[in-house]
């Protein structure tokens, strides 16, 4: 660990949202790299209060905060529930941001995702496509919560001065996702339904689409160290994206994991379900021109997730 201008070494970091896929590898990460990572359960803490959030963030005084909680899904989930997705991420980030400032936090990493962008951005896609046309209709209500925060976090830039700073990951994966068939990503609700086929001995799996779309997927712990990198040397207006810099097809996708999990039958499409967005990749020249490249392939990477998942 090396001391920098934004974060002291040995700095104390609150990390919001430490139980989940991204907050939990960002803890690992900041603890690794010999931090003092403060963290609040559900429990203790519910993000989406903001007296409450404002109260323990003026008790613990953190001089950095990383906002990694979220309410986060897949289509299905974002269809079904646009009301939870809108409101629960926008209380916890004006909770989380506005009481980080009213308790003098210095730095703050607000974490949004690819998805903000619009739908048929130009591939791939940099920082500046940002509200440039419409989003993919399944998840709006989520990413224009997430447009809100980056706002949020240029607002405390221009109004106080604030060394606060957001990053968009790209489809991330890895242990400690959520396997729910009904509210997971794409990449973990893969891994079940091929282990679960194989398991049966079916001979078949039908997934959604047409398969054709094209994704990124990082492993989070690639993700903890670009969030480690920027709290150390990023202070700029613009959000910054975060991904490995190459995709594949979901057919392609859905052939590595049936491989990986030791599914021989058929991979079957259905059409009539929606395929979402025809390709999202980011474009990550600002990342890595401050040294990023991620270090861990996406077939490794899908082997060490299915192993966690199956003794976790």
């Amino acid at each position: 660990m090396t001391d920098s201008l934004f974060l002291p070494a040995g700095a104390r970091i609150f990390v919001a949202g430490h139980r989940g896929l991204v907050g939990s590898a960002v803890a690992r990460r900041l603890t690794a790299d010999g931090y003092d990572v403060l963290t609040r359960t559900r429990t203790e803490l519910d993000l989406r209060d903001a007296a409450s959030t404002a109260r323990h963030l003026a008790d613990m005084r953190p001089d950095a905060v990383v906002l990694a909680a979220a309410k986060v899904g897949g289509i299905m989930a974002n269809s079904t529930y646009p009301v939870q997705f809108i409101e629960e991420n926008l209380q916890i980030q004006l909770s989380v941001i506005a009481g980080a400032h009213r308790a003098g936090v210095g730095r703050l990493l607000f974490l949004g995702s690819s998805c903000i962008y619009p739908k048929l951005a130009p591939q791939p896609i940099s920082e500046d496509s940002l509200l440039t046309g419409a989003l993919e209709p399944t998840n709006q209500a989520y990413a224009l919560a997430k447009i809100a925060g980056i706002v949020q976090i240029q607002s405390y830039r221009q109004q106080y001065g604030a060394a606060y700073i957001s990053a968009m990951p790209t489809n991330l994966y890895g242990p400690g996702d959520n396997f729910d068939l009904e509210t997971s990503h794409v990449l973990p609700a893969l891994i079940r339904r091929f282990h679960e086929a194989r398991a049966a001995g079916r001979d078949e799996v039908v997934l959604w689409g047409s398969g054709t779309p094209r994704r990124e997927f990082l492993h989070v712990d690639d993700l903890a160290a670009a969030c480690a990198l920027l709290l150390r040397s990023y202070d700029g207006d613009e959000p910054v994206n975060v991904g490995c810099g190459s995709d594949l097809t979901i057919r392609e996708l859905a052939a590595t994991v049936a491989d990986v999990t030791g599914f021989g039958g058929r991979i079957g499409w259905d059409t009539s379900k929606p395929d979402g967005t025809p390709r999202k990749l980011l474009d990550i020249t600002r990342l890595s021109s401050l040294g990023w490249k991620p270090g861990i392939a996406l077939r490794d990477g899908i082997a060490a997730t299915y192993d966690a998942w199956q003794h976790g």
